[in-house]
């Protein structure tokens, strides 16, 4: 990747935010020490050292912003009256998850008894009915303080960094309303996929087909949950860059077919985007996806050179800035690393292969999926102690199924409206793509030494998969140089803005 100056600028905003959660820094001294910073990068002459100047000014300014986000995350009104109970308004923010004695949501509490608020909370309410993601709810609760560290998880300190600060219990409740505006237009689209990708399903397929399409797994079996996880295929039940481009080309691909053009197309594709990004919720990984795909289509539009690794520094950038510390997020941190995997590593794997009789398509995914497992293994470890071995071989049979499965799903829920019969014979044929990938993940998930949750054993693979990239990198770089071409990095096709990422593979 060849650094330029958007490059360095986005990057020295995420540095500064991400600096936010090594240590607060006051706005006026901050900004004060900010403006002398880019004043002397402008008056001095050397260009290197006026970027540098200008750069740490960028910086600073970050770290005041990314301190002031934090004080208002940590900031409460409800922590204070932790103990207390009141009648209370509330509107639910995502689907419920149920567990063993209860069902747990978040939501926005907005009135406390006789105070007006706007702060987010985890509700738990009783097993049973579950009240639909953007409904506004009036019910008694208690507040009580969110559980500390236990079995090497501190839900507190989850929380805090969503901005939750209280748990709010409650026995009954009615619904009072739904929330409005683009929130509410998400709620309604994404009620509407719940009820269209999968009519006449029951049990996992439907599970399988829902998770997929919306990244909501909540009501599936924990054991096969658990084999997903195992067999490192958890990926495919997120929302995830894979299947945003997939949407986005998918609705860009049928405008095409339509003959209506490359710009009609591209503008497709960014709505048909934004509104799967608002319709199953904007996480960070959705969020990123969505960012770099309408980057893309908007540089296409305006005929400017497309850079991805611009467009994953503005995802980081925006993310972050919004949330600092989201850079402490599993989900964050296994999506940048990821997709930072994909542009990296991957063109050298499919280099690698070349010669052998694999074809291009296999050659990538084999890639992609090697980037992905290598690029991951470090934060599942950390996160949850635990490495998947057979990720690569699951994710090369499964992952071009859960394309497959996706795509059908929401052509079944374009045409329900219209064909209930034929959609409900979709869905049928479509069961049988979600139950390959169950499979896929009960068998591979269930293999013998499946996933390493040894120290020794993670060091000792840390340690050989260093070793190996090493050694593949210099034989690489050799290669190249009695080749006479010029190093990887140093404008190659694969690092050049204007080269886009082999089909299917931004995670």
């Amino acid at each position: 990747m060849t650094v330029r100056l958007p490059h360095a600028f986005v990057g020295a905003l995420c540095v500064g935010f991400a600096l936010a959660n090594v240590g607060r820094v006051g706005i006026a001294p901050v900004l004060g020490a900010a403006g002398v910073l880019g004043a002397a990068g402008i008056a001095v002459t050397d260009p290197r050292l006026r970027w540098a100047l200008l750069g740490s000014a960028v910086v600073a300014v970050a770290w005041t912003w990314g301190s002031f986000r934090l004080a208002r995350l940590d900031h409460s009104v409800l922590a204070p009256r932790i103990g207390s109970a009141e009648q209370a308004v509330v509107e639910v923010e995502e689907p419920p998850r149920a567990g063993s004695f209860d069902q747990r949501m978040k939501v926005v509490v907005l009135r406390w008894g006789i105070l007006r608020t706007h702060e987010p909370a985890l509700l738990e309410l009783p097993l049973g009915r579950a009240p639909p993601q953007g409904a506004r709810l009036r019910l008694i609760g208690v507040l009580r303080a969110p559980p500390g560290p236990s079995n090497g998880f501190d839900e507190a300190k989850w929380l805090r960094r969503q901005g939750i600060h209280a748990v709010l219990r409650g026995e009954t409740w009615r619904v009072v309303g739904r929330r409005g505006g683009i929130s509410g237009a998400g709620d309604r689209a994404g009620r509407r996929l719940a009820g269209d990708v999968a009519p006449g399903l029951r049990g996992a397929r439907r599970d399988v087909i829902e998770a997929i399409v919306l990244g909501r797994s909540s009501g599936m079996d924990q054991g096969l949950l658990a084999d997903f996880r195992a067999s490192g295929l958890y990926h495919c039940l997120a929302v995830d860059g894979l299947k945003v481009a997939a949407v986005g080309g998918g609705i860009a691909a049928v405008v095409l077919l339509a003959g209506l053009g490359s710009y009609v197309a591209q503008i497709a594709a960014l709505f048909t985007v934004a509104g799967y990004a608002i319709a199953v919720g904007l996480h960070p990984s959705v969020v990123r996806a969505a960012l770099a795909a309408g980057l893309g289509s908007l540089a296409w539009l305006a005929a400017r050179e497309r850079d991805r690794w611009q467009a994953l520094l503005v995802g980081a950038a925006l993310l972050l800035g919004w949330n600092p510390y989201n850079l402490l997020d599993a989900g964050f941190q296994l999506s940048f690393a990821a997709v930072s995997a994909i542009f990296v590593v991957t063109p050298r794997v499919v280099r690698a292969l070349e010669g052998y009789p694999v074809p291009r398509e296999l050659a990538q995914l084999v890639g992609v999926s090697t980037a992905c497992g290598l690029a991951t293994a470090p934060v599942t470890w950390f996160q949850f102690h635990q490495i998947s071995l057979v990720t690569v071989p699951a994710n090369v049979i499964a992952v071009p199924v859960v394309v497959e499965v996706l795509g059908l799903a929401l052509l079944t829920a374009v045409v329900a409206p219209l064909s209930p019969s034929l959609a409900a014979a979709m869905a049928q044929l479509n069961g049988w793509g979600a139950w390959f990938v169950a499979v896929c993940a009960r068998v591979f998930g269930g293999l013998p030494g499946a996933q390493i949750t040894s120290p020794r054993a993670a060091a000792a693979l840390g340690l050989g998969a260093v070793g190996a990239a090493a050694y593949a990198w210099q034989r690489g770089e050799r290669a190249r140089a009695e080749a006479g071409l010029p190093p990887d990095g140093d404008g190659s096709a694969e690092d050049r803005g204007g080269a886009a990422a082999p089909a299917g593979t931004d995670r």
